[in-house]
């Protein structure tokens, strides 16, 4: 019997399941994986925007760029 052996109020000896192994650390948490999701969508916007609005496309992704890596800390703050 794998495990820790303790005692409970009753005085019984009960055992502890074992713990079980943990696999590999995840690539991305949740956290970062929302913050950077948010802010692709905020620079498609944003690029799309500038798009709509008569700028050339050059133009649109350098908005976008911008707005999508601005946005990371701000979001990175805020959701937390």
């Amino acid at each position: 019997m794998s495990g820790r052996h303790i005692t409970n109020l009753w005085g019984e000896i009960v055992s502890s399941p074992a713990p079980t192994p943990q696999g590999p650390a995840p690539f991305l948490t949740i956290h970062t994986a929302v913050v950077l999701l948010i802010a692709v969508v905020i620079g498609l916007i944003a690029g799309g925007l500038t798009f709509l609005s008569g700028g050339a496309v050059a133009a649109a992704v350098l908005a976008g760029l911008t707005a999508a890596g601005f946005s990371v800390p701000v979001l990175r703050s805020l959701i937390g």
